[in-house]
């Protein structure tokens, strides 16, 4: 298979992960007493500096609208990677890099933080980067 075509593949699988990311982050609230109880907390608990004053929640949250507007960004850069190969060769391989790396950080910490969902969604689109970038030639385009 040609790189453009993995490229592609890579954004699709991307935006799917921003898109369970803003479902399961938004839509869910917490399945069990204690998550409830750490969210009323996490709710009431005011951070206040200088000018603002935010939530434990607020924070949360928008740390969650910041992961989804970045997953969706990275599934933009893959399918331009994929218009890329045909003449701006050495573009396509920096932002495919680029991809890639933040997918291989993306398995470190669901690996670390998260649960198998999140680790075999980085570890698949993380190997369709990584030969997206093996197959970029000058001939990609064709």
């Amino acid at each position: 298979m040609k790189s453009i075509l993995w490229f592609r593949i890579t954004s699709v699988l991307l935006f799917l992960y921003a898109l369970g990311h803003v479902f399961r982050f938004f839509i869910r609230d917490p399945e069990t007493p204690e998550g409830r109880s750490v969210w009323s907390s996490m709710s009431r608990t005011r951070l206040s500096s200088d000018q603002s004053s935010a939530t434990f929640a607020d924070l949360y949250r928008s740390s969650g609208i910041l992961v989804a507007a970045l997953l969706f960004l990275e599934a933009f850069l893959a399918w331009h990677c994929s218009h890329l190969v045909g003449e701006y060769i050495a573009d396509a391989i920096i932002l495919g890099w680029c991809i890639l790396l933040l997918q291989i950080l993306d398995l470190v910490l669901s690996w670390r933080y998260f649960g198998i969902v999140q680790v075999i969604l980085s570890l698949v689109t993380g190997t369709c980067a990584g030969i997206a970038l093996a197959l970029v030639t000058p001939a990609s385009s064709f």
